[in-house]
């Protein structure tokens, strides 16, 4: 893309092989999927951080290692790996480099990664599963295992329990012992996320979030992952919960300024915080995991990167369910 704007800015050019650094590889790209922040978003010019412009889009490329860099220890050529778009080390904040936000990402028949932002895909998981369990399944894990150190038994509320991250936390809450209320939108989306295991679903278009939660839960819902911030949505997500609630958010697409009953939060002792965090350990469970079949993935569907403005057009429609997918090599 050479300038901001709606999904004909991106156009299909040949540019340069990239050559790795000390500390890199070079992997030829299988897949990288489409998000609607981290792409739709940055496409159209209103990101918070700054992009700089020529630009390539693409935060979860998963491939071969084709080349390294001087003072490679831990990949070689060869290796199937997936990433990370955070691409230094440290906590993650408004100056941690981004991949495909701060430098050219994985829309990309080649990709150049640090080493350390690498991670190798078990034998046997296809590079499409890999590359949407390693962007969402790792925050699942940090949201409810870290975050919100969710128990055994407890009731979580995942809302937009069919898009990418909301898909894998619904399988997550249910790895780590929780009961789940998986809400969509549609009775199509909650029907796919029961089919991920949910115990039970809500439509929260067609039906009161907050009466079902409770009916279902009983005296309230202990955890709220919420990735959509929408206000209405998250009022009645936020009245879910029940007392010593805790609601973790990552997620602003549906406006991200929500309104707040503060007579529900301090009478309830509610905590409410935001996570983007994860750790390295956070993404090898997630591979591994979806290698021994504990986790799927919604995909909607595989396109090749020539498509990549009609990749864009089918995600911002939102009609399909599940994850749109750019396969920018032409082997398997």
């Amino acid at each position: 893309m050479r300038s901001f704007g709606p999904p004909e800015v991106l156009r299909l050019e040949e540019v340069p092989t990239p050559v790795p650094g000390p500390g890199e590889v070079l992997v030829e790209v299988h897949a990288v999927s489409v998000n609607r922040t981290l792409d739709l978003i940055v496409r159209s010019g209103k990101y918070p951080r700054p992009v700089e412009l020529p630009h390539v889009l693409g935060v979860d490329p998963s491939g071969v290692v084709v080349a390294v860099g001087e003072g490679v220890r831990q990949r070689k050529v060869g290796d199937r790996v997936a990433s990370h778009l955070r691409l230094d080390s440290g906590p993650a904040t408004q100056t941690t480099v981004l991949l495909g936000v701060n430098i050219w990402g994985g829309y990309a028949e080649y990709v150049r990664l640090p080493e350390r932002s690498t991670y190798i895909v078990p034998d046997g998981l296809d590079f499409v599963t890999a590359t949407v369990v390693a962007r969402h399944a790792p925050l699942a894990f940090a949201m409810l295992r870290e975050k919100v150190r969710v128990a055994p038994g407890e009731w979580v509320l995942v809302m937009g329990a069919a898009g990418g991250l909301g898909s894998v936390a619904v399988q997550v809450a249910k790895y780590l012992g929780a009961k789940v209320i998986a809400a969509a939108g549609s009775d199509a989306r909650v029907k796919a996320a029961c089919e991920l295991g949910a115990d039970a679903g809500v439509n929260y278009r067609a039906a009161d979030l907050t009466a079902e939660a409770r009916r279902i839960a009983g005296r309230g819902v202990d955890i709220v992952l919420e990735n959509i911030g929408d206000p209405e949505l998250f009022r009645a997500a936020f009245r879910s919960l029940g007392p010593n609630g805790r609601l973790v958010t990552a997620g602003s697409h549906g406006g991200g300024v929500v309104p707040l009953e503060v007579t529900h939060l301090y009478f309830n002792h509610i905590t409410i915080m935001g996570w983007t965090g994860q750790s390295d350990a956070d993404v090898d469970e997630s591979l591994k995991a979806a290698a021994a079949g504990r986790l799927r993935v919604l995909v909607d569907r595989v396109l090749p990167l020539a498509e990549a403005a009609e990749a864009h057009r089918i995600v911002a429609e939102r009609g399909g369910i599940g994850k749109v997918v750019l396969v920018p090599s032409a082997r398997p």
